[in-house]
């Protein structure tokens, strides 16, 4: 399913971020493939090393100046540090309050504010929504979103998005569960809750 080859996705398999089974995504939607981002932060020079090469890939597609980098807890919180540092950006994340997004521990956006968007893995950009929600209703302007991993091509979001990788990984709604994953038990790795 996965390009083997490719030398991102030789990374995340050697720092065991690629997993298998029947995985509840934070989207709610089932997958038989799980990226653990958390796998690649675990090894500080891997971190930098695959940061590296997103930042590089900013710095190359993204003609407009940036004023800060915005995460959506937590998944985003440690990608968009690494890429503000080699970017020499100011970052922040929004986390959720009963269920939104929201700033919180002192961080403030600047009517106007350029923001350029980081998270780790992009599935159905519904977090990448929810968190333009939080920064627009401050008076900042999301220009572009960068991820290591965008998981679909079919992913449309109203923002050029810079990604690493894009994968073409399933997702189905509990309507179209294929029988043989019905057949694994469930993993819920992602960080929102949902009913399983």
């Amino acid at each position: 399913m996965l390009e083997e080859s490719h030398p991102i996705i030789k990374e995340f398999k050697e720092a065991g971020a690629i997993l298998e089974g029947h995985f509840v995504l934070s989207s709610g939607l089932h997958s038989d493939t799980y990226i653990q981002c958390a796998k690649i932060f675990e090894d500080p020079s891997r971190a930098m090393k695959v940061c590296k090469l997103l930042a590089n890939k900013i710095k190359k597609e993204l003609n407009t100046p940036i004023d800060l980098i915005l995460s959506p807890a937590i998944g985003g919180i440690i990608v968009g540090y690494e890429i503000g540092r080699q970017l020499r950006v100011k970052t922040m994340f929004c986390e959720r309050v009963n269920g939104e997004f929201e700033l919180r521990r002192g961080f403030k956006i600047k009517q106007g504010d350029k923001i350029l968007l980081i998270e780790d893995v992009i599935t159905t950009g519904k977090s990448s929504l929810e968190a333009v929600k939080c920064a627009e209703g401050m008076g900042g302007k999301v220009i572009a979103e960068a991820s290591l991993i965008k998981r679909s091509s079919e992913t449309k979001l109203p923002f050029p998005v810079i990604s690493l990788v894009e994968l073409n990984i399933e997702n189905y709604s509990e309507k179209e569960i294929p029988s043989e994953l019905k057949q694994l038990p469930i993993t819920k790795p992602g960080s929102r809750e949902y009913l399983l």
